[in-house]
């Protein structure tokens, strides 16, 4: 139970240093859609460093890798919602 709510928390931070970091509009907004992006963010860190083998297969992304993750994240949401792929929901 620790491991899960260590894994929001990690996110949730993740996700918010993403957002302050990165430029333009910072949609998706609220607490649980930033804890989702920082989760998927240590998500596609832990799945890339995996790949390329800087992480073992039991290992999974630290802090600033998440926070790299969840920035990449963040920057194909605002071009899927740039190019109209996906709609914008704060601007309605």
């Amino acid at each position: 139970m620790s491991g899960i709510l260590w894994i929001i928390i990690v996110g949730f931070v993740a996700g918010i240093i993403a957002r302050l970091v990165s430029p333009g509009p910072n949609n998706p907004s609220g607490f649980i859609l930033t804890t989702v992006l920082g989760i998927v963010g240590a998500f596609l860190a832990t799945f890339i460093g995996q790949a390329i083998g800087h992480y073992g297969p039991n290992q999974g992304a630290g802090f600033i890798t998440a926070t790299i993750g969840a920035l990449i994240v963040l920057f194909i949401w605002n071009r899927l919602v740039a190019s109209h792929v996906i709609s914008d929901p704060g601007n309605k």
